[in-house]
């Protein structure tokens, strides 16, 4: 397994649960210095940073990069890809083959989170469901041009109304015969959904391809009353080698956070 933390460039999250919010370049340079393997990049859009940009600071800093987010979709600008607008649908799944293709070129897999949207209203759930396999069909095709995957996570409850639960995610991607598809498993989302995360790894892990490695609380790992030793033992188990990525809250500051969770990211996998 290896180590990421997330860089964030996008002004309307900058209360979200993301490391640095500094420019790329300190970014990157905080992440070498602390021994990180990658960075995760969350940015406004496709176009919001040279593709020349961030090889150069890969090279500069020896750094893969594990993912790249696409919820500035939702945050920035409002899109869905089960919003009951067909107009609105379609430049939603446009932000995301722009984010799957940007990525793509940096040899990294787009994150679906936020932008899968919710059901309700006139939209029933398995409308939503139908239009999200419709919308991570061409996502997985999209993802397999660039030869990486396409990853889908679910999210709690007070996020969206679709899939919760690892397991449920796995299940969907089978009868939803989903291709180039894999699960990301938000250590903070199934502290809140799974009755054992460790057991969620199992039950799901077929699918897994990211882990957001958080607290219970979305502090870094130790700030809170996960005890994630299980969860390594877990994806041990069932042959993860991915990526544990640091999507919280820079508390009690940026800095800390940061060096709490490579420690106990090193002390874990030690």
């Amino acid at each position: 397994m290896h180590s990421a933390i997330t860089l964030c460039q996008v002004p309307e999250a900058a209360a979200g649960p993301f490391v640095f919010h500094e420019p790329l370049d300190v970014g990157f340079q905080k992440a070498a210095d602390l021994g990180y393997d990658a960075v995760e990049l969350f940015l406004p859009g496709p176009d919001a940073v040279p593709i020349a940009e961030i090889t150069t600071l890969q090279e500069k800093h020896s750094l893969k990069i594990a993912a790249v987010g696409t919820g500035a979709g939702m945050v920035k600008h409002g899109l869905s890809l089960t919003d009951p607008d067909p107009a609105q649908r379609a430049k939603a799944l446009e932000f995301l083959l722009g984010m799957i293709n940007f990525g793509g070129q940096l040899g990294a897999p787009a994150i679906l989170g936020s932008m899968q949207g919710k059901w309700g209203g006139d939209v029933s759930r398995e409308q939503a469901l139908e239009w999200l396999a419709e919308a991570l069909t061409e996502a997985g095709e999209a993802a397999a041009k660039h030869e990486v995957p396409f990853i889908y996570e679910p999210l709690n409850r007070y996020e969206t109304n679709l899939i919760n639960r690892l397991a449920d995610g796995a299940d969907w991607i089978d009868s939803a015969n989903l291709s180039h598809i894999v699960l990301l498993a938000d250590m903070f989302h199934m502290n809140i959904e799974e009755v054992d995360i460790a057991q969620a790894m199992h039950d799901g892990g077929r699918h897994l391809g990211h882990v957001h490695f958080a607290d219970s609380n979305r502090r870094a790992m130790g700030f809170g009353h996960t005890d994630p030793a299980p969860v390594i033992r877990a994806l041990h188990d069932i042959g993860y080698v991915g990526y544990l990525s640091a999507e919280v809250f820079p508390l009690p500051d940026a800095d800390t956070a940061a060096n709490q969770t490579i420690q106990s990211i090193k002390s874990l996998l030690s």
